[in-house]
């Protein structure tokens, strides 16, 4: 992922949505038993952080008229194979309140980035707002996403921007027992600092630049072995690069391998 400097936590973003409803939808859980709903209901799937289709990072959004059990949720995001996010609307005021949750595709997740987006997205698309703010409570707090009401200068897209504002996560450097599970491609002359980040316990490598960024081959069970959702890497970008820096982030303890685009990383990457 490339970040266009220290405020990325707060960039807009731009979004694309595809529109499905779900006529009935069947998920197994863990135990291979049958999950039906009680009443279909409608989901979304969003590329974030991307002018076109089919590209960016995808996330599947469903909006709930009452909240579903764990194991029921989980269920669904096994099936999609991608990072599924549950909206449920608590209050209708000024500032609308919604519950919402994420979920990977092997476990919940406490912060995401681009599942946030998408599901502002899809609120604000389906006009079950007037407004241009929504508040989403989550297990790592209550976030603010804004609609921006200015049109983006192209002739096949003419949308809002929505804006996060999403917290500042510090980096704390490891302990010696930790720096025993950092992967050992990560070790080496071009590695500058190694940290993590909470609430996600995402392990944080610094590399030398990001063009060392670019070529690392990760793998992957070697990126097990660390407890957390995930490892990033991220180094500074070269002077006559429009970015900063770069970042990449692998998760396959929660069923990605690559996550295209990472926004909670920045959280603390940005800062950093």
């Amino acid at each position: 992922m490339e970040s266009n400097g220290p405020n990325a936590h707060n960039k807009f973003q731009k979004c694309l949505s595809f529109f499905t409803k779900i006529d009935y939808f069947i998920a197994g859980n863990k135990k291979g038993n049958t999950v039906r709903p009680r009443a279909p209901f409608k989901y979304f799937v969003v590329d974030a952080f991307t002018s076109s289709p089919l590209k960016g990072n995808p996330a599947v959004v469903f909006l709930l008229d009452e909240e579903k059990d764990k194991e029921y949720l989980q269920a669904i995001a096994q099936e999609f194979n991608l990072l599924t996010c549950y909206v449920t609307k608590l209050t209708s005021l000024k500032t609308p309140k919604y519950k919402l949750r994420w979920f990977a595709p092997a476990s919940e997740v406490k912060i995401c980035g681009h599942g946030t987006i998408a599901c502002a997205h899809a609120i604000f698309s389906t006009g079950a707002i007037q407004g241009n703010e929504i508040e989403f409570d989550t297990h790592s707090g209550v976030f603010l996403a804004k609609r921006i009401l200015e049109k983006i200068e192209s002739k096949k897209h003419n949308k809002s921007l929505i804006q996060l504002i999403f917290p500042l996560y510090p980096t704390v450097q490891l302990d010696p027992t930790e720096m025993k599970l950092v992967p050992a491609s990560l070790k080496g002359p071009t590695t500058l600092n190694i940290m993590k980040m909470a609430p996600e316990n995402d392990l944080i490598v610094e590399l030398l630049s990001s063009k060392d960024v670019v070529d690392f081959t990760p793998t992957m069970d070697e990126i097990k072995i660390w407890p957390g959702r995930g490892v990033a890497i991220t180094g500074l970008a070269p002077p006559e690069s429009e970015f900063d820096f770069f970042t990449r982030l692998f998760s396959p303890n929660f069923g990605i391998d690559e996550d295209q685009v990472c926004g909670s990383i920045h959280c603390a990457v940005a800062p950093y």
